[in-house]
């Protein structure tokens, strides 16, 4: 590993992950802190504070942020970058502050293809990173998938975002689960089953007509006629949930996923997206989300460092 490059951030709204690269974006150091959410208008100071220590050993080092940060929580609000949007149109867009040195990355919209507006932030800079790490993903249509509270189905297309649709089938588990009667009467969250997550999975293939509206009340109907066990309940209901969720996306986007998606994100969460789509018949490919994140901002210090180099020598 080489000395300090520059500091990455994926500063989300709970949580800021901060890592010290060198110029081939190994990291040389971390350090956790408070979210956006939490900063309360004081990100500025708090990023100074958590990367003093570096910088006092290193000298001032240029700073690539993503996530929350650029949203109306944040420190300053980036404009969405529309889509088709690339990897030289996302670098970009990024917003620069303190003369160039510190770099928050653009969110992307697109009108999805329900009609809608659709936004993400955070995850183009997973995207980005994505593409760094997988080649075959720069090639034709791709379709990837980042599941998490607001899970983004992505169409690619040679390397470009060109559209994407938002679930947010981990807000819906939250919500169901911690404020209402469906999964538990005030026990505490238990371990994950699956055989209760394919059980729901296999409810959703074979019954592909009927609206999640409709099956959601089984899991409490189900646990109080001691169909479903009590410690089950929760997992029955994350499979309704993610089964409903990719059997809609498989069906959307068969032409661009031609029998595979690409998942992003954290382990726990790639496995159970994995285990949906083999049975609505797509494989899966895997980029972990914290790599794909870290090679994403690595990949906008690069192109805007070039870019200031090249408009300096011409």
């Amino acid at each position: 590993m080489g000395r300090a490059s520059f500091i990455a951030g994926d500063w989300g709204t709970s949580r800021l992950r901060l890592y010290l690269c060198d110029a081939a974006n190994n990291v040389l150091e971390t350090r956790h802190a408070r979210g956006a959410a939490a900063a309360r208008g004081e990100h500025e100071r708090m990023l100074d504070d958590e990367i003093a220590a570096w910088e006092a050993a290193a000298g001032p080092l240029p700073v690539v942020l993503c996530g929350m940060i650029g949203s109306s929580i944040g420190w300053v609000q980036v404009p969405y970058l529309p889509a088709p949007a690339d990897p030289r149109a996302l670098a970009a867009a990024s917003l620069a502050l303190r003369g160039g040195r510190v770099r928050i990355a653009p969110g992307v919209s697109c009108r999805n293809r329900l009609g809608a507006p659709d936004v993400m932030r955070g995850e183009e800079t997973q995207i980005l990173g994505a593409l760094s790490l997988e080649p075959e993903l720069r090639r034709g249509a791709r379709l990837l998938c980042l599941p998490g509270t607001h899970t983004k189905w992505v169409v690619l297309r040679d390397g470009a975002i060109v559209e994407f649709l938002t679930a947010p089938a981990g807000e819906l588990f939250d919500l169901l689960s911690r404020h209402s009667v469906m999964v538990r009467d005030g026990t505490d969250e238990p371990e994950p089953h699956d055989a209760a997550f394919d059980a729901a999975l296999a409810r959703v293939r074979d019954l592909p007509r009927v609206e999640l509206l409709h099956r959601l009340f089984e899991v409490r109907s189900r646990r109080l006629l001691g169909e479903l066990p009590p410690d089950h309940a929760s997992s029955y209901m994350s499979g309704l949930l993610v089964g409903s969720d990719v059997a809609g996306a498989a069906a959307l986007f068969a032409a661009e996923a031609a029998g595979k998606a690409w998942l992003v994100g954290t382990p726990e969460l790639v496995r159970a997206y994995s285990r949906a789509l083999r049975v609505f018949g797509l494989n899966a490919g895997v980029i972990d989300g914290g790599a794909a994140s870290l090679a994403g901002l690595g990949e906008i210090h690069r192109l805007t460092q070039r870019g200031g180099e090249q408009r300096a020598t011409g």
